[in-house]
């Protein structure tokens, strides 16, 4: 529940500054959200800006607000909201939705992914910030709004479309998996094996699959060929998203570097 309920939301042309990236965000969310803001929209919306902020180095700061060194703080799940109105803004370009869209993949998978990093039985909360209840909240912020991502897929471009798979397999419904796999297996006619999108895509239909055996099988080939082990004690669930993760990350990079991505 977001404890801030004050301020709304600022007139549109407060403080017309800083790099264009910023702008163009809070211009789509002003659009997108209504009612209280997010802690984290103060970047947006704030009088006084960073002088040394370009559109890279202010993206570093404004996600790094939202999702801090990978973990959950008490103000992520609020944060979470702007993310998801810049995934569904049409105006956003591509490569920004899909790093919106990734971002809540990540905040949505804190804990497995850290479980699968540190092993059975160490510690999973290094950072006081971090705690279970605000991982759960971040969880339950992006699963509600999973389905209204996934409905934008007819419209959406070839980049944001991978990102929102990998949510689709975190939050998977009798509803979305069948409709997934169809979708999926386009890309995996475009791309082989050994690519980044086709190894990528074809790890994601595995999951979609639900097959628990199967998972392990796949998680294994890959780990050990091509991506950072984890310890086989660890769920396979966690494994797995542990190893998505890593996957889309380099997607993304990928697709930032290309006319696809922009």
């Amino acid at each position: 529940m977001n404890t801030q309920t004050e301020p709304e939301w600022p007139p549109r042309d407060t403080n017309p500054a800083g790099p264009p990236i910023r702008l163009l965000f809070r211009e789509v969310v002003a659009d997108r959200l209504t009612g209280a803001m997010p802690p984290q929209a103060a970047m947006l919306f704030a009088a006084e800006t960073d002088p040394s902020w370009d559109d890279r180095s202010f993206l570093g700061d404004f996600y790094g607000e939202i999702l801090h060194q990978d973990t959950c703080r008490p103000d992520t799940a609020d944060g979470l909201a702007l993310l998801a109105a810049l995934a569904a803004g049409d105006r956003i370009p591509a490569r920004h939705r899909f790093q919106a869209v990734a971002l809540l993949f990540k905040a949505a998978t804190v804990a497995e992914r850290h479980l699968a990093e540190s092993g059975p039985g160490a510690p999973q909360h290094t950072d006081p910030d971090s705690d279970p209840d605000s991982e759960a909240r971040a969880r339950g912020a992006v699963r509600a709004r999973v389905p209204g991502l996934l409905a934008r897929w007819p419209a959406e471009c070839p980049a944001v479309r991978l990102a929102l798979a990998g949510l689709a397999v975190v939050f998977p419904t009798d509803r979305t998996l069948p409709a997934l796999t169809p979708r999926l297996r386009a890309f995996a006619h475009r791309y082989p094996r050994g690519t980044d999108i086709g190894d990528y895509v074809r790890f994601v239909l595995v999951l979609a699959a639900r097959d628990d055996v199967r998972t392990l099988a796949v998680t294994e080939e890959l780990t050990g060929a091509h991506w950072p082990g984890t310890p086989r004690g660890v769920p396979t669930r966690a494994r797995a998203l542990h190893l998505l993760d890593q996957m889309l990350t380099r997607v993304g990079a990928g697709l930032a570097r290309s006319p696809a991505g922009r």
